[in-house]
């Protein structure tokens, strides 16, 4: 199957020559491809010999590097990267800094009128990100010009879809193809490869070289992650500076997260992405193609393996072939080892930096090439199934070889020389395929669909759906506002019901995107355990009709950019028998699910006659004060916003009604603020700033209330890793919820957290429960991270003059303590199972997981307690972000891991005996009597206490102490939202989110995790409810009689 991809490639390639665009194409230079020499030296065109001699100094074995790469063309006006470096790019003991590789590519620019630096942003620590754009000298002289045409290529509508006209632009358009470096803070070869690349391309006279500069517009992003980089290069020295000894691993890369940086293209949450999304779409380059050095010793995973995007045109399937292979035979050409695409990285998700281009019609590209986590010059030895012979794999590396940074650095500038000049020399091959792509992403609201996604006018959550809706904006996507109601057909199909999260059958997150949102939105509100049998749900619906009102928002497919608004719309659904069984990243994230709003998918061509006005700045939603009086009441609809209000009027008085409740002629949820002493300037202020619409009265509303503090909030780290944490560091500081931020090893010293705390929140780690209280062997040096002249860029988050030692059992001895006081500990995920395991948690229990698969995929949840303020301002049926999460288990017995369970699939209410299963059983040789009937138990219930259990009740957990489930997974058969499930059985209706009191305190511990890559804000407040009420998660709490 997979030769036959390579075969249709070649196919399309030959199509392509035979064709009238091929036939002009033809006239320029032939393809790389053609040539049985790609690259042969002129021995007229001077070289840089002690360069040239370095360069071979530094690589091992000849056949590590190629004609292109092995030497260094002179210019008597242009600098080398030596000037900056002191060595030639890949010499052994050297990083640059960021600001050094930037200092090279401003004197390239002010050497030669072929490069130009542009700042692209900063990120979050402040430090600059630039792009460095190099071609000839006449098409710079007309960069501004030649971007006019790519806009045009770029959003077919500006020419009335035009082929004639397409057709000129692209005779008179350069290509742009853009590369970006260091993304991943630990791969350390690109800046260096960038610098000597971007000289190559500015002064070489090689035919080859100039058919690149001459055709193509080279834009270089040298450092994505600049803040990584700059500590990265701070351990570095630190290693040079202490040989012999271990050093330390680089635990923060940028503000927030290390290796999910490049995970973040679909929320564009990080400033490096959004920084560089802003310069894709400024640009419109042809290609993206993002370098990372994990791999020996070239991976160009352009041709990925299966499953692909669901949303990409197929005409960038084909172009993924043709580049992918091309480059790999050109540098098989070259006897270089190792080199092969295709692999085992399956191109599904769209979340990684590359696949911007993806989804805006461009081509994503990755290289992984084989880097030493510095600059130094190792033995490398190699795993089995790195060196092993495959069939897109026929020169594989070599089990063992000494292994340089220059060796790195020759294979990322070959691969991009080949794919380069591949690339310029089909230019208008690659810039006609762009044009038609974009022309097909308009073409889709017509032909394959859908139409259009709507976000209805009375959305209970507006300010989540301004958050969704500028997602959108983010990438590009036009949103429209409808000035009228209007009415589309909604067409039924054989779809499972799933209940709604609102009362009026008109939807909720259930009816969220997807392919079959039309019928959610008319399912059934009945719990689930009363749904109509499977072969019933199934049934064919007539179609039906569903207006909705003027002011809601509506996402045209018509546009350029309606690929990336369908992926992050639409459900996923990755089959369990898919022949890829190791899914590289998350399967499932629908976008209007994980943020908890309505949105339909609209097949029915006439949505796009709905009369509408494209709105042309951010999406907000509307706040301010209603009606008057010194009493303001605020919905609670868990919206984000409403944390942010209530540190923003820290000295206010906030309750929190325990009951709905209807006032000023307006029902309120559960959870809704009472507040009282602020001024109304204040809060009218605060209300049009955040979005809210708060009601002002005379008197409190009649209904329960307790009070909603601003907890003080300690968030907590290990100094294994903060990759996961960082994500929930950040959601805290986009509410603008402050907190303290520790480390286990400050737990550990300090025994007295409850002066200082009201909640240490502990995200998860990925480690498990042994790793966070043992920390790393003790064994070897100590491992600073700290600030010193020696590492000046480390310790902006925290510091230690150790990074070895964990939470240790003192650690864990202080955080229990902290909770027998008073205080709330939120676990999530594996510090949950610390928690469970630490005996923080009396009643509740870990299951082994055995068959269970779900690889980063929303789940359905069922809420169990809706009077917990945990669940205030939530319906049913949220959709949690779950990556296979703890198993919980629910007992009132001290001890105990749950008991027998008679379940809806049991089978029968009896033991096994005589008769069917409706019978009871006789025993023999005496009389029979009735026997008495089992109580029935949900699996997210504990046994009902027993009163032989209760005749010395000492392992009994009293009623007020025992878990309280607040949410529960859903049902097996509704558990899939998006993504992958496997033997979903094995978690469905197991409890997701519980409360277990301790003492006077409480630990809250979740098997999902609520917030995750700025994608899941539909279940931030599940923990932000429990910071608000952390004094008070006993409120409604139905305490069992027994």
């Amino acid at each position: 199957m997979h030769h036959g991809l390579l075969a249709l490639a070649l196919v399309v390639a030959c199509a392509f020559l035979q064709s009238p665009l091929g036939a002009q194409q033809a006239k320029m230079p032939a393809s790389p491809m053609s040539y049985p020499q790609p690259f042969v030296r002129d021995p007229r065109i001077p070289i840089d010999e002690e360069y040239t001699k370095k360069i071979k100094e530094y690589t091992t074995e000849p056949f590590f590097s190629s004609p292109l790469v092995e030497y260094l063309p002179a210019s008597k006006s242009v600098p080398t990267p030596k000037m900056i470096l002191g060595d030639v790019a890949g010499a052994p003991g050297i990083l640059p800094y960021a600001g050094e590789v930037y200092q090279y590519m401003r004197q390239l620019e002010k050497a030669t009128p072929r490069v130009k630096v542009y700042s692209i942003g900063r990120t979050e620590e402040g430090r600059e990100m630039i792009a460095v754009a190099i071609a000839s000298d006449a098409i710079m002289a007309k960069l501004q010009d030649n971007g006019a045409r790519l806009a045009k290529l770029a959003d077919p509508r500006t020419i009335n879809m035009d082929d004639a006209q397409a057709e000129k632009l692209v005779d008179g358009t350069t290509p742009v193809y853009y590369i970006t470096g260091t993304i991943h803070s630990p791969e350390t070869g690109s800046p260096t490869a960038l610098m000597e690349l971007a000289y190559r391309l500015a002064v070489d006279d090689h035919e080859y070289i100039k058919a690149i500069r001459n055709n193509l517009v080279t834009l270089i992003t040298p450092v994505i992650e600049v803040d990584g980089r700059d500590k990265m290069v701070d351990v570095y020295k630190w290693h040079l500076a202490h040989p012999g000894q271990n050093y330390p691993g680089l635990v923060y890369w940028g503000k927030y997260v290390a290796h999910d940086n490049n995970r973040d293209a679909m929320g564009a949450t990080l400033k490096l992405t959004e920084n560089v999304l802003n310069t894709y779409m400024q640009w419109h380059p042809q290609v993206l193609h993002d370098l990372h050095e994990s791999v020996p010793y070239l991976y160009d995973n352009t041709v990925g393996d299966g499953p692909y995007n669901a949303w990409i045109d197929p005409i960038l399937a084909d172009e993924w072939q043709m580049i992918g292979w091309n480059n790999v035979s050109e540098m098989t050409k070259f006897g270089m080892p190792g080199v092969f695409t295709h692999g085992n990285f399956d191109t599904w998700s769209p979340g990684y930096l590359m696949f911007i281009a993806a989804l805006h019609n461009g081509i994503s590209r990755l290289y992984e090439t084989f880097g030493n986590g510095g600059a130094d010059t190792v033995e490398r030895t190699l795993q089995p199934n790195d060196f092993a012979r495959t069939w897109y794999k026929q020169n594989p590396p070599l089990p063992k070889t000494l292994w340089s940074q220059r060796n790195n650095n020759n294979y990322q500038q070959t691969g991009l020389l080949t794919s380069l000049h591949y690339f310029a020399v089909n230019g208008r091959m690659f810039l006609h395929n762009f044009y038609l792509k974009s022309k097909r992403s308009i073409l889709k609201a017509k032909t394959e669909g859908p139409a259009a996604y709507v976000l209805t006018a009375d959305e209970p959550r507006p300010g989540a759906q301004a958050d969704l809706l500028r997602v959108l904006q983010k990438q590009g996507v036009e949103i429209s506002r409808a000035t009228a109601a209007f009415t589309v057909t909604v067409p039924g199909k054989k779809t499972p019901p799933r209940p709604t999260t609102t009362n009026d059958g008109s939807g909720g997150s259930g009816g969220a995107g997807g392919a079959n949102a039309q019928e959610v939105q008319e399912s059934s509100a009945k719990p689930s355990a009363q749904q109509d049998s499977s072969a019933k749900a199934s049934a064919e619906r007539p179609p039906a009709t569903r207006t909705f009102p003027a002011g809601s928002y509506i996402v045209r497919m018509d546009q350029p950019y309606s690929r990336i608004a369908d992926s992050l719309m639409d459900y996923q659904y990755w089959s369990p028998n898919d022949p890829q069984r190791t899914p590289y990243d998350d399967t499932g994230w629908t976008f209007p699910e994980l943020f908890n709003v309505q949105a339909v998918r609209v097949a029915d061509v006439k949505v796009l006659d709905a009369a509408v006005e494209r709105l042309t700045g951010e999406v907000r939603a509307r706040g301010g004060v209603t009606g008057t009086g010194p009493v303001f009441v605020v919905n609670h609809n868990a919206d984000i916003a409403l944390a942010t209000l209530r540190y923003r009027l820290k000295d206010a008085s906030f309750d929190a009604a325990e009951e709905p409740f209807e006032a000023a002629g307006r029902k309120f949820n559960r959870g809704s603020f009472v507040i009282r002493n602020v001024g109304a300037a204040d809060l009218l202020k605060a209300a049009t700033d955040l979005g809210l619409q708060v009601d002002a009265m005379s008197a409190a509303p009649s209904v329960k209330t307790h009070p909603v503090r601003a907890p003080r909030v300690a968030l907590l780290h290990t100094w294994l890793t903060t990759q996961t944490e960082g994500w929930w560091r950040q959601a805290f500081d986009n509410a603008k919820v402050p907190y303290a931020y520790i480390s286990t090893q400050q737990i550990a010293k300090d025994d007295s957290l409850n002066a200082k705390y009201d909640v240490i929140v502990f995200p998860p780690v990925g480690r498990g429960p042994e790793a966070i209280v043992n920390g790393m062997p003790m064994w070897g040096n100590a491992l600073p991270w700290k600030k010193t002249t020696e590492t000046p860029n480390l310790g902006s988050e925290d510091q230690t003059d150790d990074m070895r030692p964990g939470l240790g059992w003192n650690g864990v001895a202080h955080l229990q303590d902290f909770v027998r006081q008073g205080g709330l500990f939120l676990t999530v995920m594996d510090t949950a199972d610390l928690a469970v395991s630490s005996g923080f948690t009396p009643g509740l229990t870990v299951a082994q997981r055995q068959r269970l698969r779900i690889v980063g995929s929303v789940v359905r949840s069922r809420t169990i307690d809706a009077t917990s303020p945990i669940a205030y301002g939530y319906t049913d049926n949220l959709a949690l972000w779950c990556d296979n999460g703890p198993i919980f288990n629910i007992s009132s017995i001290f001890g105990g891991r749950g008991g027998r369970r008679l379940g809806p699939d049991d089978g029968g209410n009896r033991p096994t005996g005589r008769g069917t299963a409706d019978d009871q059983d006789t025993p023999q040789g005496r009389p029979g009597i009735e026997m008495p009937v089992e109580p029935r138990t949900d699996v997210w219930q504990a046994v009902p206490v027993t009163d032989e259990q209760l005749r010395n009740g000492i392992n009994v957990i009293p009623p007020a102490a025992r878990p309280r489930v607040i949410l529960r997974y859903a049902d097996t058969k509704d558990l899939l939202v998006s993504g992958l499930v496997e033997n979903g059985g094995e978690i469905a209706q197991h409890a997701a989110v519980v409360d277990v009191p301790l003492e006077r305190g409480h630990v809250v511990a979740f098997s999902n995790n609520p917030i995750w890559r700025g994608e899941t804000e539909g279940s931030y407040f599940l923990v932000f409810n429990a910071l608000l009420n952390f004094d008070q998660l006993d409120a409604g709490r139905k305490v069992d009689p027994k």
